[in-house]
């Protein structure tokens, strides 16, 4: 007879194979048909909330592997949130206006731009971010990310513009708003001013120059041993172009500085540095003559080496030692530090330059030439005239535009800034830095504390057209810059109905209706501001156009979540956003995540090749590696992704998808209402895994609110590996496919099976949101819970399965059985056995291990799965003796007894049965059952 047809084989429609690529749409149509982003906003309408702000990625181009690293981990944060019992709205934005966008439709439009007026080119503008926009929220929803998808937030919403503009009235009405031609980061390419965040550094390779400055001042009278030598300071820099605009040399008023001579002149360095730089200008034979005081060279003129007007010596802090000759070129329109020491003497903030960045026709030798270009020039010119001491090439790390990639220069120009002084910006956000904000990881708290720290006052003014306008006017009568409450207001309120753009298409007139004349002169001749603010301003205060204006979402947000990056960028400009007008910072806590890097922790590049495309996973694995991937890293370090890593995570989820499927295809017959079974009449290995169970539901729940995702990874992949596929299931088999189908101890096991699958379908949802949609969709009684599984939350604590003792003595058989499989390996390889059910054990052993195997004979027996279990005094000739347990000895011999067909275990009782003679008792009894 062919018993196979007895046996309680699995069964499932759960495919083995998860066809990724193409199953998972089926599951967002299914989601978007249910609208159950919807559905989630309703059912937590009366839960607390908790608010991750999205940071608005740029509404241009494809996302990459960086974008979809960080969309997937708010998803996790989302998803876990809300299954932990919160109200987890999720509103995601875009970032709008700037310059790359305006970049790309310059290109685009080409000698047409010249035809159409400044309001036709941002429509121009708007409607490419909103393709992108379109395209990037397809990838996505692509990857599995649920959120309020078709009502985002978009920096270009008129409303958002209207925002924008009102906050920075509200900088412009408490005083924190000024504007100043000072020196800032200029783009000679894109011919604007770029902030902090808009700089990037890379390498660049620049003239390294040693140039000599005629003291005009005779110094003999202190120096006795400088009469009747030409002296001179000696400078080095590594921008030549700056030497025209040149104005002051600067000295470390505690350094210590010497006059050498060398062939009947004298030059002044720094003592620490003399013997360096001399041997860099090819002077031999030089003498010190001369130990020189800083302070009694202020004031002292010297001459510019190319055009003979003064050139001051003047004393500043930030002179260092570590290269160059311990006196600093100075110009105070184009550097910080240049410009802070020409405001302390008076010095002209000198800028002789046009917005490409070009010499004005003041500069003699080099009017119309680019800076950069000039640089050769300039060395040449000062060779010529004799002061240029020594020239080479160095390579160092120099500032670029982050757009166009080219170097910056610092330019000064008249620009509008918020101070970071004025109401005590800077101290009340250090002070906010320290006391108010978690960051995670914990170094990011000093990170953001420097840059706060040292940054100067925000340069907000941009030289472009896509974006909200500066909204101040200016007097034509009385030259007064003119913006009062009512006046702002007014424009608010034409841009909540039309847009920015009403500000280039409307005169001020128009816009201010009764409002337009100038408060101090009372001149209707008002001429509106042409800069529009940073966009760094825009995104910075979505807390107001977002957290305070969406009724869904509350102020300050929970958590804000970027790369880490955005400790110069968006954390850093939405702190200071809400500082200067409401005081507080619009988060309580910062996580920052790392950047994706190749297999070998190179950074991604086009020329390099390493790129790989988030839609090139998805076509190949299918978003659910991808999030996978996403969480199996320790996000807060720099992400390592490869064709290598993706497979080995494929094969990881092959594991979780198999165990997953093994559970489904055993409960086929099982209805959780009708056959469960109370876990007091279970037996103790049954107990032992809900035990486990309990232990990783307790451990995955803390994982996730610790944001821990590589924990709740490895916890999910472990536990299906080891506990279940490794050990559990393996030892189930037996039970579940040959006991009788209806049987207490077959309906045990189905019971803790339902209960882990139920609960393991739970625990990945945030992470592995599909695969978890299509196990809900198999699991007995799922259904009538919940539509969807993301509609559930994470499975509640049931205290009474934890069995510390019961667990405690489980792990010492355990350790047996270890011992066992390890003999039953080396009976396999010398074929004594062909597999554990040919096995006939004996055990010996220490008399407290054996009198511990014989109370657990029973238990021992079924963990081994063997067919014979002899408990002896001594093994006579053991294939092993184990280190653990100590001084446990195993024999291993073939059994002497018949199979049965039906369990294929050896049995001593095959042939007691008459109606089936071939079985074993066990195996007849399930049958008799049927």
């Amino acid at each position: 007879m062919d018993y196979k047809s007895t046996l309680n084989l699995p069964q499932t429609a759960f495919a083995m194979k998860a066809n990724l690529p193409s199953r998972e749409p089926e599951f967002l149509k299914r989601w978007q048909e249910m609208d159950l982003y919807a559905q989630l906003r309703a059912q937590a309408k009366d839960r607390p909330p908790y608010i991750l702000h999205d940071g608005p990625p740029y509404a241009n181009g494809y996302i990459h592997m960086g974008t979809a690293l960080n969309k997937v981990l708010k998803d996790f944060i989302v998803k876990s949130r809300q299954m932990a019992g919160a109200n987890a709205v999720y509103v995601p934005g875009w970032d709008c206006h700037g310059l790359p966008i305006e970049h790309e439709v310059d290109k685009k439009l080409g000698a047409k731009k010249r035809q159409m007026d400044v309001t036709q080119v941002r429509q121009a503008c708007r409607a490419y971010a909103e393709k992108f926009i379109d395209i990037q929220r397809g990838d996505f929803i692509r990857l599995g990310v649920l959120g309020d998808w078709f009502d985002p937030y978009l920096t270009m919403k008129f409303r958002y513009e209207a925002i924008i503009a009102r906050e920075f009235a509200r900088f412009y009405h408490n005083g924190s708003v000024y504007r100043s031609k000072k020196p800032i980061y200029w783009c000679n390419s894109c011919r604007t001013a770029l902030a902090e965040a808009e700089v990037e550094y890379a390498d660049h390779q620049s003239p390294s120059i040693y140039v000599a400055f005629p003291l005009v001042d005779d110094l003999s009278a202190l120096y006795p041993a400088l009469k009747g030598l030409p002296t001179y300071l000696v400078i080095w820099t590594t921008t030549p172009w700056t030497i025209p605009a040149n104005l002051a040399v600067a000295l470390h008023p505690e350094f210590e500085y010497v006059a050498v001579e060398h062939q009947g002149k004298a030059y002044i360095l720094a003592e620490r540095l003399a013997p360096m730089c001399l041997e860099a200008f090819g002077f031999k034979d030089w003498k010190k003559i001369a130990q020189i005081d800083p302070r009694d060279l202020e004031h002292k003129k010297a001459k510019h080496p190319l055009y003979g007007r003064d050139s001051l010596a003047v004393l500043a802090d930030y002179v260092t030692l570590e290269a160059g000759t311990g006196l600093v070129h100075t110009a105070p329109g184009h550097g910080r530090e240049d410009y802070e020491t020409g405001l302390r003497y008076n010095l002209e903030v000198y800028s002789p330059l046009d917005d490409g960045g070009r010499f004005t026709s003041e500069v003699e030798f080099f009017a119309g030439q680019e800076v950069f270009s000039a640089n050769p020039q300039v060395v040449a010119k000062l060779q010529e005239v004799g002061s240029l001491l020594a020239t080479e090439k160095i390579s160092h790390s120099y500032p670029h535009c982050w757009r166009c990639k080219k170097p910056v220069i610092f330019r000064a120009t008249d620009q509008w800034f918020i101070s970071m002084e004025e109401n005590g910006l800077r101290s009340r956000t250090l002070n906010a830095i320290q006391n108010d904000v978690k960051f995670v990881p914990r170094w990011g708290r000093e990170r953001i504390h420097g840059m706060i720290e040292n940054r100067p006052d925000w340069c907000i003014s941009r030289q472009r057209s896509w974006g909200v306008p500066i909204i101040v006017f200016k007097c034509a009568a009385c030259g007064e810059t003119v913006l009062t409450p009512e006046m702002s207001e007014k424009v608010v309120k034409a841009f909540e109905q039309e847009g920015a753009d009403a500000w280039f298409a409307k005169t001020p007139g128009e816009l201010l209706g009764e409002l337009a004349a100038c408060p101090l002169c009372g001149s209707a001749e008002l001429n509106k501001e042409h800069d529009i603010l940073d966009v760094w301003f825009d995104s910075g205060v979505s807390h107001a156009a977002v957290l305070e204006d969406r009724p869904d979402l509350t102020w300050p947000a929970d958590l804000y979540l970027e790369g880490s990056d955005q400790h110069r960028g968006w954390f850093h400009s939405s702190l200071l956003c809400a500082m200067g007008t409401r005081g507080q910072p619009p988060y309580k806590m910062v996580l920052t995540h790392g950047f994706v890097v190749d297999g070998e922790g190179r950074k991604m590049s086009k020329s390099v090749g390493n790129v790989i495309p988030p839609q090139q996973v998805i076509d190949r694995y299918g978003a659910e590696i991808l999030r996978l991937w996403v969480a199996a890293e320790d996000y807060t370090d720099d992400i390592r992704i490869s064709e290598e890593i993706l497979k080995q995570l494929a094969e990881a989820y092959r594991r979780i998808r198999n165990t997953m499927r093994f559970m489904l295809g055993n409960l086929y017959d099982f209805d959780p209402a009708r056959d469960g079974v109370d876990p007091a009449a279970m037996g103790e290995l049954d107990r032992l895994l809900l035990h486990r169970l309990e232990e990783l539901t307790a451990r995955l729940k803390r994982a996730y609110q610790e944001f821990a995702f590589h924990q709740v990874f490895q916890g999910l992949h472990n536990f299906c590996a080891v506990d279940l596929s490794g050990f559990y299931l393996d030892v189930l088999k037996d039970r579940l496919y040959t006991s009788a189908a209806k049987s207490p101890e077959r309906r045990a096991a189905q019971t803790v099976l339902h209960r882990i699958a139920a609960s393991l379908v739970r625990l990945m949802a945030p992470i592995l949101s599909f695969t978890a949609e299509e196990v809900w969709d198999f699991l007995p009684g799922a259904k009538e819970q919940a539509q969807s599984v993301h509609l559930t939350g994470f499975p509640q604590e049931r205290p009474e399965s934890l069995a510390p003792d019961l667990a405690t003595r489980w792990e010492r058989l355990l350790v047996v059985r270890g011992a066992v499989n390890k003999a039953l390996d080396l009976a396999r390889k010398d074929k004594t056995v062909g597999n554990s059910l040919e096995a006939s054990l004996a055990l010996s052993g220490p008399a407290d291990l054996m009198a511990f195997l014989q109370e657990n004979r029973a238990a021992l027996m079924e963990i081994t799965m063997v067919s014979h279990l002899d408990l002896v005094e001594e093994v006579a000739a053991p294939l092993l003796v184990a280190e653990e347990p100590a001084g446990l000895k195993v024999g291993i011999t073939p059994s002497a007894h018949a199979k049965c067909p039906r369990c294929w275990m050896r049995a001593a009782d095959i042939g007691g049965d008459a109606e089936h003679p071939e079985l074993c008792g066990r195996c007849a009894a399930a049958v008799g059952q049927g």
